[in-house]
């Protein structure tokens, strides 16, 4: 944990604005240390770094990333409901909505541990922004199987997922299976998601329209030379005119006009905040 902060601290001192912690699992950060609480808990974990390095100078937001399902705690979320500089974005990749599918995949949970997740962190933080990764086309995934991811994201309504087809991996077990899912099989559903992770992207961005946003600002538009971009606290691309040149690095109030799957656009409010 020292080591982290002091890091950070640098950071803080080179004009960065924002950090994220990051770790293949981030939640399970601690284990291989030391340390057991008189509760009886592990003494540093990612909930204990976060309270350990929200005060670091000059640092004005806190992500961590990617989370696994395995190790979300209650305790966790409500740190980050607690924690005003750690953002309300969560990156928890499901992979799929089908029980069967995911002891296959030996992911360590079920569909309905991770809805009861997501419920808990809507139930502490009603407006955090939800992300995650699925895969489609899993060796043995029946069309019945498939239909149960469809369902969880379409009972779930995540601001944005992350979406790829199988492709075996070397030196896996499930790359030796004689199961395999054609390539068109696997391009249909993926189609199919797709077009759905659209749809409640959509959704859920209405929620933006007519609100003020902290936009943190880190480039120009690519597409538009007179606008800017950076995120949203919830980790929305917004985008709005303005000079990069003043703007970068800088947190902007930003009222937002238009509100897409992926993406907002709105009027800078001339209110920097940092």
């Amino acid at each position: 944990p020292e080591a982290i902060r002091a890091e950070m601290e640098i950071l803080g001192q080179q004009g960065y604005k924002e950090v994220t912690l990051l770790g293949q699992n981030i939640d399970a950060y601690g284990r291989d240390l030391p340390g057991i609480t008189p509760e009886g808990r592990r003494q540093n974990t990612l909930t204990d770094l976060l309270y350990f390095v929200h005060d670091v100078p000059f640092i004005e937001r806190i992500r961590f990333a990617t989370s696994h399902p395995r190790y979300f705690t209650e305790r966790l979320i409500q740190a980050c409901a607690a924690l005003p500089k750690v953002c309300e974005h969560f990156h928890i990749p499901f992979q799929s909505g089908d029980n069967d599918v995911l002891k296959a995949m030996a992911r360590g949970y079920t569909q309905e541990k991770y809805r009861r997740i997501i419920d808990m962190i809507r139930s502490y933080m009603p407006d955090a922004a939800i992300s995650a990764d699925a895969i489609v086309g899993f060796p043995g995934e029946t069309e019945d199987q498939f239909q149960n991811t469809l369902q969880l994201v379409a009972d779930i309504g995540f601001d944005q997922l992350n979406t790829a087809a199988y492709s075996p991996r070397p030196n896996t077990p499930a790359a030796l299976w004689d199961t395999q899912i054609s390539e068109d099989v696997k391009a249909d559903r993926l189609q199919r998601l797709n077009h759905l992770v659209a749809q409640k992207a959509a959704e859920r961005s209405r929620r933006y329209e007519g609100r003020i946003e902290e936009v943190l600002v880190e480039d120009v538009n690519p597409k538009n030379p007179q606008q800017v971009m950076g995120r949203t606290r919830g980790n929305r691309l917004a985008f709005f005119e303005g000079d990069l040149e003043i703007l970068k690095g800088q947190q902007v109030h930003v009222e937002i006009t238009e509100a897409r799957a992926f993406s907002l656009t709105g009027v800078s409010l001339a209110s920097v905040l940092t």
